[in-house]
């Protein structure tokens, strides 16, 4: 059995093993991280041999550490990915090379729309009727979105959604409200197989497929990393956020929204929780705490998805595509059946 797992601001992690009588095997680790002393890779290896194959990655990660030496330094890996390649490998997850990836960046459409979008894509996806998909949104009106399991009267201020004309929709995931201006942020939907990332905890899943995002944004002069849970942060700041769904078909939705040029001062108006996050950290503007990326960049929204784009295809391969008719139209079902409904809208008052 073989197991990649690429630490996330990290390196590569490879396994490979075998499994007898329900233990593991001719152990051996590999990948592109720096180690001393030298004789610790043996240590390790011998360390994980032996294992019972139901061992989680937690507790592989234990072994190996208490196997490691005092003066052990670890470079690019630690021993949970280690834990965490091992158990890719004992579940046979897939690589992002191994698909045909599409990438989908086409005009405006409605929040609601982009919303059932990414439930028809996902169960696309999960049904093997399209292959594993990256999408752009683009839209032209104000919107505020948010979480599966918000409340809507505790985040959104009704008046100050009306003042500046302002929708309001709910998403399938989880997480928190997004203030999406026309224009303002870029927003990405990855739909996926869950193979892909077999043997990682849902924490370790949102690093793992943001980390070409995190990529795309340094070689932009970002000081960029992923702060735990769901944040993709820089040195100036927070930048945005991710969300995942997993919708039990084999297949999970995981999009994020990154702030390029927002209006902070219109953000709290809208959003109440806008408020309570500033006011317990002692800040008196949203702008300060959602640093945009033109401001570290100087380029356009355009210029800097197209960075985006040319980064994910040059990691992963991919081809651009589209959303068919009958995606469409299913989407735009969706919409009338669920997404535009007060039901839905209101599911958590």
């Amino acid at each position: 059995m073989h197991g990649e797992y690429k630490v996330p601001g990290g390196k590569l992690v490879v396994v490979d093993l075998e499994v007898v009588d329900g233990v593991i095997d001719q152990f051996r680790l590999a990948g592109d991280f720096f180690l001393e002393p030298d004789d610790a890779l043996p240590l390790i290896d011998a360390a994980v041999d032996g294992l019972p194959a139901t061992t989680d990655a937690a507790g592989i990660a234990a072994a190996v550490r208490a196997a490691l030496p005092e003066d052990a330094v670890l470079l690019g890996f630690t021993p949970e990915s280690v834990g965490v390649a091992v158990r890719r490998a004992l579940s046979r997850a897939s690589t992002w090379r191994e698909y045909d990836w599409e990438i989908i960046h086409e005009g405006p459409i409605s929040p609601n729309e982009h919303l059932a979008l990414d439930q028809v894509l996902t169960e696309e996806v999960g049904a093997g009727r399209r292959g594993p998909t990256l999408r752009i949104w683009e839209w032209d009106q104000p919107a505020v979105v948010i979480g599966s399991f918000q409340s809507l009267k505790n985040e959104v201020d009704p008046e100050g959604a009306a003042k500046y004309g302002v929708d309001v929709v709910r998403r399938i995931s989880g997480g928190g409200a997004m203030f999406m201006d026309a224009g303002a942020i870029i927003s990405y939907s990855l739909y996926v197989p869950t193979d892909l990332v077999q043997g990682m905890t849902f924490a370790d899943s949102y690093a793992y497929l943001d980390e070409w995002v995190i990529e795309a944004l340094k070689s932009l002069g970002i000081e960029a990393y992923y702060q735990p849970l769901n944040d993709i942060s820089s040195t100036k700041g927070k930048i945005g956020g991710a969300a995942q769904k997993r919708l039990g078909t084999g297949s999970l939705l995981h999009h994020a929204t990154m702030s390029y040029d927002m209006d902070g001062e219109k953000m709290v108006q809208v959003l109440r929780i806008g408020r309570e996050k500033m006011s317990d950290k002692g800040t008196t503007s949203a702008a300060k705490r959602v640093d945009p990326l033109r401001s570290q960049t100087g380029l356009t929204r355009a210029e800097i998805i197209d960075r985006l784009i040319a980064t994910f295809t040059k990691l992963y391969g991919a081809h651009e595509g589209h959303v068919t008719a009958d995606e469409r139209r299913r989407a735009q079902e969706l919409v009338a059946s669920k997404f535009a409904t007060r039901e839905w809208l209101e599911r958590v008052p």
